[in-house]
């Protein structure tokens, strides 16, 4: 996973505010509820120092998120009295965190964002004319693609048509043609289709072959339309896709075990990550899920500036330096900050050494 989004909290110096907050649009009154949250949090970044000005930023663009329908969180970064980064978490934070600090903390929105899976979506419904009024039949088409599990509830772009009956084949051609330009173009690794049966086998049987190795069609011909804000047929998706890493964070992992056979001392644990990062020689930091709370890392201004001890900082020639959370702050900033991609994989998959390895984009043979 490519950590680009990230970029813009890193484009300022800090000191930032990270805050983790349940906007989950549930129970008899979701404003209240968000509303004391909210105070919760003013009090806490208070009392660790930041200024009306930034906290000011952050409930304002709390106070914008209400058009998503059920559960689900919102992560806000503000530095400065301006507002960074807004985004929408498909999972509510199991308690609503703030924190005041010279880098922000990303790791519970990089989590959120693993292991992004990009995929398009299609229901194609057959709509019969009433029974009285002569009305023409129709086939009704919605399409939308994404990247999982972000676009639970940050959906990407969305179509839906209305299509008479008789224009049906042009506008199955069409639905073939943007369904291969995703697979082409953006990399979608998964195309699930669902609706009617005979609308989806046609859609197959004409599509080119890239289309159809991977495609998947549920079994369910009636799925129940996306509450506001929510991806179309998430709730399958979730199913589909649970346990799923993308086709390049498979490969990577693979490269990673044939490194780590040659080279355990430099593929593995807290010391050999931060070595390869302050090098940039990082292609991609790996965090086991659950993440290990490892120790607090030593940083500088520069993402490279970082280290296990303020000793060894000192020695590179830095005269400022403080501790950061290691997979919290240090190590993901110094992954964005080298163009380093993550790789979130379960424990029990693949275990490492303090949860973190690295794969090297070259080795010192």
């Amino acid at each position: 996973m490519k950590l680009h989004f990230l970029d813009p909290l890193y484009e300022h110096p800090g000191p930032v505010v990270s805050v983790y907050l349940d906007t989950s649009r549930a129970g008899d009154d979701p404003d209240r509820a968000i509303e004391l949250r909210l105070r919760t949090v003013r009090a806490s970044l208070l009392a660790q120092g930041a200024d009306e000005a930034t906290i000011g930023a952050l409930t304002r663009a709390a106070g914008r998120d209400r058009e998503v329908a059920g559960a689900h969180g919102l992560a806000m970064f503000a530095s400065h009295g301006r507002l960074v980064l807004a985004e929408r978490l498909p999972e509510p934070p199991a308690v609503s965190s703030a924190r005041y600090g010279m880098l922000p903390d990303v790791l519970p929105l990089a989590l959120q964002h693993a292991p992004d899976l990009p995929y398009a979506a299609v229901v194609v419904h057959h709509v019969h004319a009433p029974e009285h009024g002569g009305g023409e039949e129709e086939w009704e088409v919605d399409h939308e693609s994404g990247r999982w599990p972000v676009s639970r509830v940050a959906p990407g772009p969305r179509s839906h048509r209305r299509i008479p009956a008789v224009g049906w084949p042009k506008e199955a051609a069409q639905l073939v043609a943007e369904l291969t330009d995703g697979v082409e173009t953006d990399g979608a690794e998964a195309i699930v289709l669902a609706g009617d049966p005979w609308a989806v086998n046609g859609l197959l049987r004409s599509a080119p072959r890239k289309v159809r190795e991977v495609a998947v069609k549920l079994k369910d011909g009636h799925p129940h339309r996306p509450d506001p804000g929510r991806a179309l047929l998430e709730d399958e998706l979730a199913e589909l896709f649970a346990g799923r890493l993308p086709a390049h964070d498979r490969h990577q992992l693979d490269t990673y075990l044939g490194q780590r056979a040659r080279h355990p001392e430099y593929a593995e644990g807290l010391d050999a990550v931060v070595a390869a990062l302050q090098r940039g020689q990082a292609r991609a930091l790996i965090l086991d899920r659950p993440v290990q709370h490892t120790p607090h890392l030593w940083v500088g201004s520069a993402p490279t500036h970082l280290a296990v001890s303020e000793e060894e900082l000192s020695a590179f020639g830095l005269r400022f330096s403080w501790e950061e959370p290691a997979a919290g702050a240090a190590l993901l900033r110094a992954a964005a900050g080298t163009r380093a991609e993550l790789i979130v994989v379960p424990e029990d998959e693949l275990p490492v050494e303090d949860g973190v390895a690295v794969l090297l984009r070259y080795t010192e043979d």
